[in-house]
């Protein structure tokens, strides 16, 4: 583990946790709970991870909370082995909770349109072997899985494609094995901010998260707790600390499980 924050004592970080009357620990699910697959639906979570994740969500008066890029229905296998007491898909566009009916947010009217414009100007990256998903407020152009040649072709076309849409205030973030064009209007930031607003003033939450996409998320947390980056790499980031997985992910989770309830 690696303290990238000066101003953060882990310790007493987790003192403070044990001492908190509620708990919200946020999750992203690829490239921090499990490695990255080419085929996503093959993803599993690293061993050990689920279980300790479905013992922390049993303690009294914590939630589990995960907050994916995925859409919800490509999250029904990652949530058949954690439990999870709420769910944000699409990069906060989705919310789902146990017994509830979905939730879908809609893009303003000119960032869907935007959106619209932008996937019709990649259609030829698919013949390159890309795959090209549409979710509610975003475009991801997948390459994962490509040989090193074809992704940076795939790359350099969608960087030149998007140029304008940037310039026209869509925002462009690439990730392992893809690149994303989002509206701004909701992040990851969003699903943090309302799952925190109908949580005690009180509580205490770490949102563990990898991608570039999980930035904005790690800023919502602000003094209610911290952003733990996981990954294999340390990259530039707003996150307080840095995790190493698999090994320092299950001992950040048996630590978090650790503290008394």
């Amino acid at each position: 583990m690696r303290v990238l924050n000066p101003s953060l004592d882990l310790d007493r970080f987790f003192a403070r946790l044990g001492r908190a009357r509620e708990r919200v620990l946020f999750v992203d699910y690829d490239g921090t709970l499990a490695p990255f697959h080419p085929r996503p639906e093959r993803a599993a979570p690293y061993p050990r991870v689920a279980a300790l994740l479905n013992e922390i969500g049993r303690a009294p008066r914590t939630r589990v909370v995960m907050v994916s890029g995925r859409k919800l229905a490509d999250l029904a296998k990652p949530l058949e082995q954690i439990r999870s007491h709420d769910v944000w898909g699409s990069h906060g566009w989705q919310r789902g909770k146990p017994g509830e009916k979905a939730v879908s947010f809609q893009p303003r009217p000119a960032e869907r349109r935007k959106l619209d414009a932008a996937e019709a100007a990649i259609g030829g990256v698919r013949a390159l072997g890309a795959r090209v998903e549409r979710k509610a407020g975003s475009l991801a152009v997948h390459w994962r899985g490509l040989d090193a040649l074809s992704a940076d072709v795939v790359r350099e076309r969608l960087r030149e494609a998007w140029k304008p849409f940037e310039r026209r205030g869509l925002e462009c973030l690439e990730f392992d094995g893809g690149v994303e064009l989002r509206a701004r209007s909701r992040t990851k930031g969003s699903a943090v901010s309302a799952a925190l607003a109908e949580s005690s003033p009180r509580a205490v939450c770490a949102y563990l998260g990898d991608d570039h996409t999980d930035e904005d998320a790690f800023e919502a947390v602000g003094a209610r707790g911290i952003g733990v980056l996981v990954r294999p790499s340390l990259r530039p980031t707003r996150a307080d600390l840095w995790l190493e997985p698999p090994r320092e992910l299950v001992e950040f989770l048996r630590r978090w499980r650790g503290t008394p309830r």
